[in-house]
């Protein structure tokens, strides 16, 4: 195979990966229950195909020679545990699999029903939305413990105590009765937001990485609303999502520049999706339990609102943030509240509502920099903005992000 057709083929094995790879986890230890080696045996069928494919063609359906090569790994991992009594039900279910089970295009049971174990009371509820974000959708414990800001080590070491305590607890994967999804839907939904948040922050103009990460969430949501109809949270967290998608064309402009919110041009976000996200938010809110989901949804709402009437009222954003650090204190609300706040209210009014924040808590953070620079440089204290930007500018990890915030500072 020659350099351009070995390129070509290297890069269909890096899309299968990405694309397939949660899926292709979930099939493997559904019903195992061991993720750890369910990955290792897709890792060794990902390293069977640098191997064969670039020789003998890209098969026709590559996610089912994947499958097949990762079941095959599985079993011969089995095979030499040093318990053979324990193994042999694996192995024959594993050859059943084998003989009578075919690949599907898509998994969007398997994969539910691995959130929900993921989410099971007996793992540290701390790891449910790691764990998910590692096993379903295959993101690395570096992009994980970015997002959690702790370390790359610590989060691998937390991932793999949870998977050893999956396989030696005997945690069935199998999605809990009707009468059990509400127990485990908040951290479902945490796990969801979660990975639309890492994929829209990925989403650096043609990052498509970013892109799929933040498409399977949406995908995740709507599959979670076909479960679970009747909760309202579940719709609020998708018109969140859409809200949110409804906007990815206007946030960059000309040569990937980026382009805030508030600068966005209104006429380039989608109709469709703003129309579909208010119908799933209309429904959430009539059943009178208002959740977090459904008031970000709201302030995403309102600014939505600007496509139609030009115009965005602070006021309501802030009344929508007021509720919603009630019931969910973060640092990402409380920063959001504090630009809300600022836009509303005057820039001093804002920057209140930051000096609220312990200084401990956002040194590493780097919205709450970017806010503070924005209202310092509006109340004219320019020294202090300009720390602030620093701050902002060595925290951001999107070049595009930087060179706003450069241009900003000057």
């Amino acid at each position: 195979m020659n350099g351009s057709g070995l390129e070509s083929t290297h890069r269909t094995i890096e899309r299968v990966a990405r694309e397939s790879y949660g899926r292709l986890v979930a099939y493997l230890s559904s019903n195992t229950r061991d993720v750890a080696s369910a990955e290792d045996a897709l890792s060794n069928a990902l390293v069977a195909a640098l191997t064969t494919w670039p020789r003998d063609g890209v098969p026709q359906n590559p996610e089912a020679w994947l499958l097949t090569a990762a079941r095959h790994s599985f079993i011969d991992h089995v095979r030499h545990r040093q318990v053979a009594e324990a193994s042999e039900p694996t192995l024959l279910l594993l050859r059943e699999q084998s003989q009578e089970m075919t690949l599907s295009p898509e998994f969007p049971d398997e994969r539910l029903k691995l959130l929900f174990v993921c989410a099971h009371p007996a793992i540290d509820p701390a790891m449910h939305t790691p764990l998910m974000l590692q096993t379903v959708l295959g993101m690395d414990a570096v992009r994980i413990a970015h997002a959690f800001l702790i370390s790359p080590t610590t989060m691998g070491q937390r991932l793999v105590r949870a998977k050893t305590k999956i396989r030696d607890s005997g945690i069935k994967f199998e999605v809990p009765l009707q009468r059990e999804l509400p127990q485990r839907l908040e951290a479902v939904l945490e796990a969801i937001y979660a990975a639309f948040g890492i994929g829209w922050d990925d989403m650096a103009g043609v990052d498509q990485r970013g892109r799929d990460l933040a498409e399977e969430a949406v995908w995740l949501g709507r599959v979670l609303l076909q479960l679970m109809p009747g909760e309202a949270e579940v719709r609020g967290l998708l018109a969140l999502m859409l809200h949110c998608e409804a906007r990815r064309s206007a946030r960059r402009g000309p040569a990937g520049r980026y382009v805030p919110l508030l600068e966005q041009d209104s006429q380039q976000w989608s109709l469709p999706l703003i129309k579909e996200a208010e119908s799933h938010l209309a429904e959430a809110s009539s059943r009178g339990r208002a959740g977090r989901f459904q008031l970000e949804a709201a302030i995403q709402s309102v600014h939505a609102e600007r496509a139609r009437g030009g115009r965005t009222e602070w006021t309501a954003i802030v009344l929508f943030y007021e509720q919603l650090i009630r019931i969910s204190p973060t640092l990402g609300t409380r920063t959001g509240f504090a630009a809300a706040v600022g836009e509303a209210n005057g820039p001093e009014a804002g920057l209140a509502v930051l000096d609220g924040i312990d200084p401990d808590d956002v040194s590493a953070y780097q919205p709450y920099w970017a806010v503070r620079a924005h209202l310092l440089q509006r109340l004219g204290k320019t020294s202090e903005a300009v720390d602030a930007f620093d701050r902002a500018i060595g925290l951001a990890e999107d070049p595009a992000v930087r060179q706003f915030l450069l241009q900003r500072r000057g």
